[in-house]
């Protein structure tokens, strides 16, 4: 389960995304339009702004745009930035491996087996569609390969 930050964060980069080009978007709208507390989106906001995702202006057309484009930001790349890894099991995380209290021998064990199966179809979903494939609602999925 994602948490309520990433949540919040998708929506706010689908709301930038949706600006048009150059609008910088105040905060204030952002959080009103997408009823996200303003205080917990100027952290989410600092998060991604720390990651190079979006840039913040100052001034009179101050506010926040995106710095890459929606088609180069990932919804995984989204949720490694405010969640950290995508693993549903400390041992199958790339960014953050840890080995399971409990286990005695990962190739041989039935849990790992199977989680590493939904680890990698989340994840072949998750870094393939965009914040603009999300806009456009053309949301291919890949193709998930089934182990034989």
């Amino acid at each position: 389960m994602i948490s309520q930050k990433a949540q919040y964060a998708l929506r706010a980069l689908i709301a930038l995304a949706r600006a048009e080009p150059d609008e910088a978007l105040l905060i204030g709208d952002i959080a009103e339009a997408q009823r996200i507390p303003k205080k917990f989106l100027e952290q989410i906001l600092l998060d991604l702004k720390h990651q190079g995702v979006v840039i913040s202006r100052r001034g009179k057309a101050g506010g926040y745009l995106l710095l890459k484009s929606a088609e180069e930001i990932t919804f995984g790349a989204v949720l490694r930035i405010i969640d950290g890894p995508i693993a549903p099991l400390p041992c199958l995380s790339r960014m953050a491996y840890r080995k399971c209290d409990s286990c005695v021998d990962e190739g041989e064990c039935e849990i790992r087996h199977v989680f590493a199966r939904v680890a990698e179809a989340s994840r072949q979903v998750l870094d393939t569609v965009t914040i603009a494939d999300a806009i456009s609602g053309g949301v291919a999925l890949p193709e998930i390969h089934q182990a034989s």
